[in-house]
Order: structure tokens, then sequence, then C-alpha cells
């Protein structure tokens, strides 16, 4: 069985190609790129079976198939979590998910061979799973916020926010070390900017990362209340008709 691994990260390629052969699958060889791997697949007969990181160095592996039509088995690696790879499952493949188990693995090449004598190709929307899987790999959210003060700029990371809030027309950055700084910006375009997992807009008036939540609790008319490290200037309280998908988000 022919097997090559399209890896970003040299040590990680070498590693998988250890726990492989403790399983006795011969690595024929390591790929690190979207240009190496499209020069390699025009260039060589394609393998029985991949190991495909799903982002490399120079782009998403699925350029690879825009280029070049592959004839060969893929199980995918990734640092991506379960949810977000829900769109694999319905292609009929496999994936591991970094870092990798080695029972995992074996379970995984087991399912290929199981399903070898069958397969003559495999048959993939690559399309399909790049516009599902797009957003993760594609958007970059924001990391760092540069503020005036005086005649000096001051550059604010995202891990220094404690929450974001509006007052008097204007978006101001509550920081951990209990400060205000005022930001060109609104709570509207914020949603866009900031990580869904890390970030929720609890109201109005409030986004604030999972980070800082200190405490919840029951607040008037079905709502929560929740506890800064610093911010005491008002009430922060998520809003009834948010409640129900806050609570999903926290989990």
């Amino acid at each position: 069985m022919k097997t090559i691994i399209i890896e970003d990260e040299k040590p990680a390629a070498r590693l998988l190609q250890r726990k492989l052969e403790k399983i006795k699958i011969k690595v024929d060889i390591l790929l690190h790129s979207v240009e190496e791997a499209i020069e390699w697949f025009t260039e060589n007969e394609h393998p029985d079976l991949i190991f495909l990181d799903i982002q490399l160095s120079d782009g998403l592996s699925f350029e690879i198939f825009e280029k070049v039509e592959i004839k060969s088995a893929i199980i995918f690696t990734t640092a991506y979590d379960e949810f977000a790879l829900r769109a694999f499952k319905l292609n009929s493949i496999d994936y591991l998910l970094k870092p990798i188990d080695q029972d995992d693995l074996q379970l995984a090449v087991s399912k290929y061979k199981e399903r070898l004598p069958q397969q003559e190709k495999l048959q993939l929307d690559f399309e399909a799973i790049k516009k599902m899987l797009g957003n993760p790999f594609e958007k970059e959210f924001k990391k760092r916020f540069t503020v005036k003060i005086g005649q000096h700029l001051k550059v604010i990371s995202v891990e220094e926010v404690e929450c974001f809030f509006s007052e008097n027309k204007g978006t101001y950055i509550h920081t951990f070390d209990n400060r205000n700084y005022l930001i060109e910006s609104t709570l509207e375009i914020l949603e866009q900017e900031l990580d869904p997992n890390k970030f929720y807009r609890i109201s109005r008036k409030f986004i604030v990362p999972i980070t800082a939540i200190k405490e919840i609790v029951l607040f008037s008319n079905s709502r929560l209340k929740v506890i800064l490290p610093s911010y005491n200037d008002e009430d922060v309280v998520v809003s009834r008709e948010k409640v129900s998908h806050f609570k999903e988000w926290i989990n």
C-alpha cells in the first residue's frame, strides 16, 4: 500500500510517520505545501492513501484538488474541532484530530482497509466541503486594537480585554487592569471582527470574552447578570432574548 503524508509542519509529519510505522504502514513520501503537492501529484503515480492536513503553509489543501484529479483515499488530519468537521462524515471521509491518538490512527486505517476491496476511487465534493469549512480557516479575527492617548498610541491585544461597551454614542474597551479606552468602532462592527468562540454580545451595550466571566447569577425578568473582574460601573446583563443562546455558548 503506497501512502503519503501532506502535513504543514515537518515535525508533525515525522511524528505521524512514526505512529504509522508502529502499525506497519510504510510512508513513501512527506509533502508540506500546496505547491509541493501539486507538483508531486502531477509527476507521480497517485498513492493508495493520503493523510492530509487541512491548512498548509501556502493555503488550504483543497486547492490541490482544484489543480489535480486525486485518485486516492484520504484521511484528514486537523487541529480543528469535531463540530467543524461534520462535513467530512457526510462524505465518507475519516479524520484524525490533533494531537493524533495511536488508537484513533489504528481505527482510521482499519476503516480504510475494510472498504478497500469495494473502492475503486473515492469521489469527494471538495467544493462543498470547502464552502462548509471555509470560515474557520480563511477568516482572520481581530487580534489587537490601537488606541490614541494624547499624542501617543497604545496597542491593546484581545487577551487584555475584559469587555467592550457602548456609552454616549462611543465604544470603549475595558481592560483587565481596570482602564477604559475609546475606540473608533461600534459593537456591530466588533461582532464581525471578533472570534465568536471567544467573544459574545450579551446585549446592545456589552460584548464580553469567555475569559473574563467570573460568575453568572440570576437577574430580574429571566435575565442573567455577568460578574466581571473589575468592571462595575453598571450591571452587565444578558438580554432576555439571548439567555438561551448565551447558555449554549458558555458550554
